[in-house]
Order: structure tokens, then sequence, then C-alpha cells
């Protein structure tokens, strides 16, 4: 560092402590001393062993930075401690990394592998900071390493780390924007975080990334809208900024039909008054045409969502909050409803100068719209005496646009007072502010021209300049009644000096010279005499006015008119040049001037319409209020325009977040299993008739308003369900009766129906009765427990005779041609095959299935031939894997002597311990001789782990073969059981090693257990693989084969085509293990696996991929 920047560093405050003293007069050398020895302490300090040491450094080089001192020279000294062990000192190195890191690149990129391993630091502060530092040294070389930090960032358990994470999407994005694909992956990622801390700084990277991609908000706009009143205030800002967007995409203009209306009316009421009665009622007849067409408006419940949500926030003590509320409001809401920003907008007048700045600008340019709602304020924007300049003009400008016929009064005596000030600009800003009200009002033209007359006898020059240029203004409105004025301000040509004030007096006089003949030339003739003294602007009006004289009173003014253009001929300003060479051309024919000359007169003298006064601000609302474009009225770098409201409205179904029917059902199951021990038929049936009717309503309700109302409402059907309490098994009971009634009487349709139209009835009744069959099946569930026996073994037989049957009735469909009994067969096999749709897997094999008619009666196996889907179905019993069992090959007849054993994870408890994971073992004797006492000796475990050894075989003769089971708790690992297999002569080392996949049971869940269970297994507990599936395993069948195969884990039903869900616990401890397979395009999918244990949950990953991909 030089010296220069050393004493520029130090001037103008106290040097901190271990800094050298320098002299600030430069006599005293200070500003030629070295700096070679500054800071040393502080260097000595942090290569000290002493962490206090350290610290108390580091607290000081902060402090430096704090005060704006420039401490990079500590750099080298600084980073070498970013491996220190001392949490306290770590952090204020990362801050002080994040500082500098830009600026020394070289030097940061030394210490790289330190803050990646910062990244897996157990402290979350830590791994928050090594990211930001990381994504602060913007060199291309570590975007790679970067990407990889972020994603992992992403998965955090920690919800701190993946807010740092969405902060260092937009640093990667500026440093290499080619990255913008896999960053839009994360930014999916994070927006379906349900954390408030995370979700604004995740709508900030998608708006700085990818604001176009709309179509990741609409799964999570339901809930952005519902997390926004806890989210931290600047977050509040950019989400509401964002779903402003969102909203004018999606939802449609609530005020279309009042804009309509509107312009009937006006319509109406001006063809009256210009008589032009024929147009206007055609017209009228259009409009009237137009709205009865359009349907009346019904708000779309996610529009009046985000509306509900956002109003509290207009409370909020952040102004930025409060206006980005207000802004939403005046572009989304209906009319009637805007008036409720209009109180909290005046509140913030009472801030800070700044924020009143931008507030009114905001307030200006809805007053121009929306007046109404700021006229009970009117007084809130008085100008004070302290109110800086900028705040007063903007001020008027709100007063003059909310002037009006009633207040107009009010409004003008507080002009009058502010006319007396001593800004001048203020005071110039209130003359024009008159003359816009004496515009908008004709009622007060003539009181505010008087005033402004009165006002040309002021002392300051500038103010008279002001109104001259005003009254100009409203005289070409009436210019007849008022020659009176014009003369006299023909009278302020000899001391008015500024030169607009001038400029618009000789325009005045030129334009209505008829008006004045005699003062006009004598004008003309003072001016002439001070031509060459005059301002540009000035004499471009003389030259004006000489001409039209000129052209009007050429006797009086032809040698002065001559005599001003022989002037301008040889000016120095080249405009003045030109125009007179143009005038005398134009004016003065000759032979050479063509034939525009004889419409001289038509062009000087034209009639030109009366100016138009208008706001500033009128334009301003096509930029989205409270953003910087609007405030600049320009288009700032990275604003998003504000969409137009769509024609039709897009379909709200996409913010539907999928959640099944079937799940309502859950809670009830519950219920129905705590009172096993209640009658199949509740004596109060008679009494849940209208509860049944509006249930059974509800449910045959549309998906699309399922799908909010669950959205909306959260937890809400849960208690719902829970508050029914009895009443719920008496309504399942009716609902079951009315499904047998419905089957029954279409079954006797007539046969000459077409089959698609059979196909689309099917379809229909497969939705509408979906929620009903469940329950109904769960009930008759419910009562087959009371004949005493198993549920797992009932739906495993009742698997089985279904499909038997499926498979019988397709051989029948196709044999037969077809006929009534067909037609009842095929409708049947629909309804099974909607089973087999859901399942996907065939039932387990087990030796225990047993018919289903030995232990139900006729009369319930005919009410389950007609049911869709039972919730025993999904019980884990029939959802257990379903392939073959691989065999494992444990000793080799060779080596055996004859005697060869395989062995099998049986997938079923073992029975004397159920921590331990049952081995199924085949003995075969190849020998010639009998093998005898075959038993288990010498086991070798890992520490936790434990054998249950298999009965002794005591006699196996030759070419026999015999089963044994033996458990083992491998202890959730995958490390081998070693022991000696005895015969009564050999003795042979083996060893048993499990697949991870044989560590675990199935459980059974439901579709939200399941997402609740995954949501709490995030971050480091989650892994997630890309891949691409085998030609042979695109659909859903072989998919949940494979992986039921590689794992033992039950499917979970889904509400997604696209999505195969399984769970299970590993046997020892228990954990959740969650694995998820999304497909798709193109044989393209993801691979989710979320397990509390993660060795085991990256064991997994590899085996399901190996599954998957050959």
């Amino acid at each position: 560092m030089s010296a220069s920047s050393a004493f520029n560093d130090e001037k103008g405050g106290s040097s901190s402590v271990g800094e050298p003293e320098y002299g600030h007069d430069p006599a005293s050398g200070g500003i030629f001393s070295s700096d070679y020895k500054r800071h040393d302490d502080l260097k000595e300090m942090l290569d000290s062993n002493k962490d206090s040491l350290k610290l108390e450094a580091m607290k000081r080089i902060v402090a430096m930075i704090a005060r704006g001192k420039n401490a990079s020279d500590l750099f080298p000294a600084v980073v070498k401690n970013v491996a220190c062990k001392n949490i306290e000192v770590k952090k204020l190195v990362y801050v002080y990394l994040v500082r500098y890191a830009e600026e020394q690149q070289d030097l940061a990129l030394l210490s790289i592998s330190t803050f990646q391993r910062g990244l897996k630091d157990p402290n979350q502060l830590i791994r928050a900071s090594a990211l930001r530092v990381l994504s602060s040294i913007r060199v291309t070389i570590i975007v790679p390493i970067m990407m990889l930090a972020i994603k992992e960032a992403a998965s955090d358990m920690s919800p701190y780390v993946r807010k740092t994470a969405a902060h260092a999407i937009p640093k990667l994005y500026s440093l290499d924007p080619e990255q913008k694909d896999q960053l839009i992956e994360v930014i999916e990622k994070l927006l379906a975080d349900k954390t408030t801390l995370v979700a604004g700084s995740v709508v900030m990277a998608f708006e700085e990334v990818c604001p176009e991609r709309i179509d990741l908000i609409h799964k999570n706009y339901r809930k952005l809208c519902n997390l926004l009143i806890d989210v931290e205030e600047w977050g509040q800002v950019v989400i509401i900024n964002m779903l402003t967007r969102y909203a004018r995409t999606q939802f449609l203009n609530p005020n279309m039909n009042e804009s309509l209306l509107e312009e009937g009316n006006d319509k109406t009421f001006y063809g009256s008054d210009e008589d032009e009665d024929e147009e206007e009622e055609e017209k009228d007849k259009k409009a009237e045409a137009t709205m009865a067409k359009r349907k009346p408006y019904v708000m779309d419940p996610d529009h009046r969502l985000l509306l509900r949500n956002t109003k509290p926030l207009l409370q909020s003590r952040n102004a930025a909050v409060v206006m980005a509320v207000a802004q939403l409001y005046f572009h989304l809401a209906p009319k009637v409803e805007v008036g409720v920003i209009a109180k909290a907008l005046v509140r913030l007048l009472r801030s800070h100068s700044e924020v009143q700045y931008v507030v009114l600008q905001n307030v200006a340019t809805m007053t121009i719209k929306r007046r109404g709602m700021f006229e009970p304020y009117l007084k809130s924007f008085y100008i004070r005496s302290t109110d800086p300049t900028q705040i007063k003009v903007l001020k008027l400008e709100v007063l003059t646009n909310l002037a009006n016929e009633t207040n107009i009064s009010t409004i003008l005596r507080e002009f009058q007072t502010y006319i007396k000030s001593m800004d001048k600009d203020f005071v110039a800003a209130t003359i024009q502010a008159i003359g816009r009200c004496a515009t908008n009002i004709g009622e007060v033209r003539d009181t505010c021209l008087n005033g402004l007359v009165q006002l040309l006898s002021n002392r300051d020059e500038l103010v008279v300049a002001e109104s001259v240029v005003v009254i100009k203004k409203l005289l070409q409105m009436q210019p007849e009644k008022h020659s009176d004025i014009i003369k006299h301000m023909a009278k302020l040509t000899d001391n008015i000096q500024v030169p607009m004030a001038r400029a618009s007096i000789l325009w005045l006089i030129g334009e209505y010279c008829e008006h004045v003949p005699k003062i006009a030339p004598d004008v003309l003739r003072k001016m002439a005499k001070s031509f060459t003294n005059e301002e540009d602007i000035v004499k471009l009006q003389i030259i004006n006015l000489a001409a039209k004289l000129y052209l009007t009173n050429s006797k009086q003014t032809k040698l002065l008119t001559q005599y001003v253009l022989n002037l301008a001929k040889y000016d120095q300003n080249y405009d003045i040049r030109d125009r007179a060479r143009f005038i005398r051309q134009l004016i003065v024919p000759t032979e050479k001037s063509g034939a525009l000359s004889k419409y001289a007169k038509k062009l000087f003298l034209a009639l030109k319409p009366a100016p138009v006064l208008e706001s500033p601000f009128k334009d301003r609302d096509h930029f989205q209020l409270g953003s910087l474009s609007h405030l600049l009225n320009a288009k700032a770098g990275g604003y998003q325009e504000l969409p137009d409201w769509p024609e039709a409205a897009p379909d709200p179904s996409v913010r539907n977040v999928e959640v099944p029917e079937w799940t309502k059902c859950s809670s009830r199951e519950k219920r129905k299993e705590k009172k096993v021990e209640k009658p199949f038929y509740s004596d109060s049936e008679g009494e849940s008739g209208p509860t049944e009717s509006a249930d059974s309503e509800s449910d045959s309700a549309s998906g699309s308003e399922i799908g909010s109302g669950i959205e909306e409402s959260g937890s809400g059907s849960e208690s719902e369900e829970s508050e029914e309490g009895s009443e719920s098994e008496e309504e399942e009971e009716e609902e079951e009766e009315k499904d047998k009634k419905k089957t029954k009487k279409e079954l006797k349709k007539p046969v000459q129906e077409s089959e698609s139209e059979q196909s689309s009835e099917e379809e229909e009744r497969k939705h509408k009765r979906k929620s009903k069959q469940r329950k109904s099946d769960s009930e008759s569930e419910s009562d087959e427990d009371e004949e005493s026996e198993s549920e797992s073994s009932q739906s495993e037989s009742e698997d089985s005779e279904s499909e038997a049957e499926v498979k019988k009735k397709k051989k029948a469909a196709e044999s037969k041609p077809p006929s009534k009994p067909v037609k009842k067969e095929s409708k049947k096999e629909k309804k099974e095959m909607s089973l087999l749709d859901l399942d996907d897997f065939e039932p387990a094999p087990s030796p225990q299935v047993t018919p289903v008619n030995t232990f139900l009666s006729s009369s319930l196996v005919t009410d389950l031939e007609g049911l869709s889907l039972s919730d025993a179905v999904l019980s884990p019993a029939t959802i257990s894997p379903s392939s073959a069992l691989k065999s494992y090959e444990l000793l080799h007849r060779i080596r055996g002597e004859g005697l060869s054993v395989e062995y099998c994870f049986s997938r079923q408890p073992f029975s004397p311990d159920g921590n331990m994971v049952a081995v199924q073992m085949q003995f075969t004797n190849n020998a010639t001789s009998e093998t005898k006492n075959l038993h288990m000796e010498d086991v070798k475990l890992q520490s936790g782990m434990r054998v249950k050894e298999f009965p002794e075989i005591e006699l196996l003769p030759a070419g026999e073969t015999a089963t044994a089971v033996m458990g083992i708790d491998f202890c959730d690992s995958t490390q081998a059981a070693n022991f000696q297999l005895c015969s009564h002569i050999r003795k042979f080392f083996v060893s048993i090693q499990p697949p991870v996949g044989e560590l675990m049971r199935p459980v059974f869940l439901t579709e939200n257990e399941f997402k609740k269970e995954q949501g709490q297994l995030m971050g480091m507990n989650e892994i997630t693989e890309k891949l691409t599936l085998d030609a042979k395993c695109r659909n859903e069948h072989a998919i949940v084969q494979r992986v039921t195969t590689a794992a033992n884990l039950s499917r979970v039903p889904c509400g997604s085509d696209r999505e195969c869900r399984f769970a299970g616990r590993t046997v020892t401890s228990g954990s959740l293990v969650l694995a998820t397979v999304a497909t798709k395009e193109e044989g393209d999918a993801q691979l989710t696996v979320n397990c509390e244990k993660m060795v085991i949950g990256t064991m997994l990953v590899k085996d399901i991929l190996l599954a998957l991909t050959q």
C-alpha cells in the first residue's frame, strides 16, 4: 500500500489501537512515513498460539472494516486462521474474507480446500459462512465447486444454510450465466421449502435468474401466500412484487365490467352535450351488447387468498412492505377495495423525507386514476415550512390532482399562502399548480386568472415570470375576453428579464395582435432595438412577431420586419439564421418564391389548440408502482414489465397440489381401529340422513375444488373429520348401500350402448365413487375382523383371488361375442383392473395363504366383488415384495464334499426376535453317504451383532434336502456374520453378508404420512440421483418390481402417475427409509432416498440405481 493511501486512510479519524499515529500536518512528515510496519502487532497476535489473542485481533480488524479503514494488507495473516478450531475466531475470519475475497482472489483460492471443509462443519453458521466466502470469490475456474456447494447447501438440514444457498445463486449466475439450467433446478427445490427463512431469499434468486419461469410458482403459490405474514420484511417485499406480476398473468381483471360500464356512461353524458345522439345511441347499444355477452365477474379463490393474506401487512413497521402491499392492491384489487391502502400510505408521510418522497411519487400516480380514496386525507398533504423542496412540489402535485368543485376554494386558499414562501422553486411550482386547477375546473378559471394577474405586480421577478407563462396558457382558452390582460402584459416587457417570460409575452402579442393592433407594432419596435442582446428563445419569438405583424399590418411594420430579418441573417446561432431565411422566403414574395408564400397567413395565423396542462405523473402507472423505474419514469436495468390482464382466465388447477381423495380415509380408518367393538349398523342410523347427503355431495365435488380446499385450510379436513365422530360410520354404511343400488341400475342398461359410452360412464363412476368405496371396504374389513380372522391373510387371499378372477375374465372376454353377461363381466373386470392399476404388483407367495371361501361368508364375498379398492389391499402384508427371492451360495458342493448349502432372506418376520433378519437355509446332500449333526459353531461377529442359531439337523440322507431358518441381528450394517458349519466329520468356514435392501422391513404409510416424514428427513438425510431407466423398465409395474426386488420396501399409494413411492424401516433400530422414483420424459428419472442413517441411504441408492438401469 502506498504512503499516500496510508495517509488518506488515516486522516480525519483517530487511529485504532495498535496502529502507528501519523501526523495530520504534512510538515510533520506523516505523508512520507514508510508503512511496512503497519499492523505488525495485529499480525503477531494472529500468528500466536492463543485463541484469545487471535479473537482480539480479529475483533479489532472487523472494527476497522466497519469504520471504513482499509485492512486488505492483513489478508495473508487472516487467511491462515481460516482453519482455526475456535468457532468465534472462525466466524470473524469468514466475515473478513467475505469482504476481501473478491479483491484478493489468488490468496483466497489457496484456502479453497479449507472452505470446502467448512461446508461440512457441524456448526450451521460456519457452513453458511464458508458458502458465502466461496460465492464471493469471483473466478470462473471454481464455478463447478460453487455449483456443487450450492446444491449440497440447498439440501442442508439448517434453513439458515439453505437461505445462504439461495443468496449464492444470483452470484453464481452473474459469474457464469451458462449455469442457468442447473440453478433453476436448485431454485425449484428451494421454492418447495416450507420454512419462512428461505422463502424470501429463494424468490429473490428466482427474480434474478429466471423471472420468466412462472410455471415454477404454480405449485408453491398458495404456500407463499400463507407463509407471507411470517417471512422477514425484505423477503415480504420481494415475494409481494413477484406475486403481483404472477397474479396479472393468472387471474382476470376484477374491474373489467366496471370500466366498460364507465365508458358507456361517459359516452352518453358527452353525447347529450354535443347533440350527436344517433352515433352515441349506436355506441351505447354496442356497449350494452358487450356487457350482456360478458359473464358476471367471480373472483378466483387464489386471487382472494393473495389479497386477504397481504392486507394485514399494511400495518407493517417497514415502509417498503407497506408500499409493496399498496402497489399490489392498486394493480390487482377491485376498485371498491383499493381504498384500504390510503390510510397506510398517509401514515408513511410521518416518516423520513426519503420515504415521504417515494410514497408521494406513488400517491401522485394513484390520485390520477383513484382520486376518491385520498380525498378524506386532503389535509395530510398540506405543506409544512420544514418540508424539503422536492417534498413540497410532490404534495402540490397531489393537491392539484385531488382538486374538484367542492374543495377547490380550500386548496386555492392554501396556494395563496404558498406563494408568499421564500422558496422560489416552490413558488413557481405553486403558480403552475394554480394554472392546472384553472384548466381542469372551469368555474374557477376567471378567479385564478385574476389572481395570477395580481401576481404580475409582485416584486419578485421569478414569480412574475412564472405567472406570465401560466397566464399565456390560460389565455389561449378564451383570448377574446381578455385583451386587457394582453395589454397589461405588453407593458411588462420593459421590466421582465426572464427569457421564458419575455418569449411568452411576445408569443401572446403576436398570436393575438388583432386584439391589440396599436400596441403590437410598438412592442416590435422596442424589441428590434434590443434584438442583439436578447436570449435565443426571445430572438425566435421576435422574428415570429415580426412575421405575423407583416402579414396583418404591413404598412406600419414592413421596414421593422426587414430590419429584424437582416439582424437575424447574421446572428451567431444557426437556428436563428435558418429561421430568418425561411420566413423571408415565405412572407416576402419574390420571383423565386414558390406557391407556399400564398399560404403564409394560414400557416402563421392558424388557430392553435389550447395547451392541455397535464400532470407529469399521468402515464407513469404503466410502470409497476414502488419500482425504481416508476420513480425515474424510465425503464431501469432488470425491471420486469407488469403484464396485461389475460382475456380469458388460465386454468386454475395448475396451482392444485395433488392430494388424492383416498388420503381422507386415513383418519377415519384410525378412528375405526379404536372403535372395532361398535356394531356394524348403528341404532341412530335414521338420524344421519341430512349429514350423509351433504357428505355425498361434497364427495362428488370437482377435483380442483378439493385441491384448493385442502391447500387453503391446511389440516382443516382432518379436524372436520374428527368432529363428525360417531356419525361417520353410519354415513359410510348408507353410502355403501347407495353404491350397490347404483351398480345394479347401471348393469341393467341396454346392450346397444357403444363401448366408448361404457368406458366414459365407468370413468365417471370411478371418480365419483372412489372415496365412498374405500370407506365401505374398510367397513367390511372391520366386520371381517369381528369374525376373528387376521387382516393380513384376508387381504392376501382377496388379492390372489381377484387376480385369478381377472385372468379368467380376460379369457372369457376375448373368446365370447358381445352380449349381456359379457358386459357384466367386462365391467367387473374394469373394477378389478383399477385395483391392479393402483398396486402394480402380484401378491407375495406365502405358505399361509388359504382360500377365501373357507373363512368368508358368501354374502361378504359378493359385497367385496363389486368394490374397486379396499384399504386392506394397501396393508403391509399385501404390499410386501412379490418377486421370487434371490438365493446366495453359502457352501459349494465340491468344497463341502458333497454337501451344498444355499441361503436366502425370506423377508418374513423372525418370530423369536423381531430385531433379527430371517435367513432361510437349504441343505442338499449330493454325496452317496448320509450327513449327520449339521449345526453351527465358533460364531464371529462385529460388535453389537447377534445370531440365533438354526436347530441342529440330526440326519440328512444322501440325495435329500432339508431347510432351516436362522436369525441374524446385523445391527443395521452390511458387515458379514462369520461362523463354522459343522457336520459329524468336517467343519467349513462360511459367512453371510446381507445386501442393504434386506436390512429393512416394509411399513405401510398413507401419502400424507409419507410426505410429512419425508419433510423431516431433508438436508443431509436426503440423497438424490438422476438416472436413465432401462428400456424394459419404463412402466410403473416394472419399476415397482425392480425396486421391491432390490429392497424389502412396501409401496406407498401416490396420486401422481409419474411417481412411485416406497417405505420401510430398518430391522434393528426401526429407522425410517423412504424411496421415491419420479419418472420424466424419454426414460429419464430421479431417485430420492430419505433415511435417518446416511450410510444405509447411500448404499440403498446404489443398489436401486443398479436395479433400474440394468
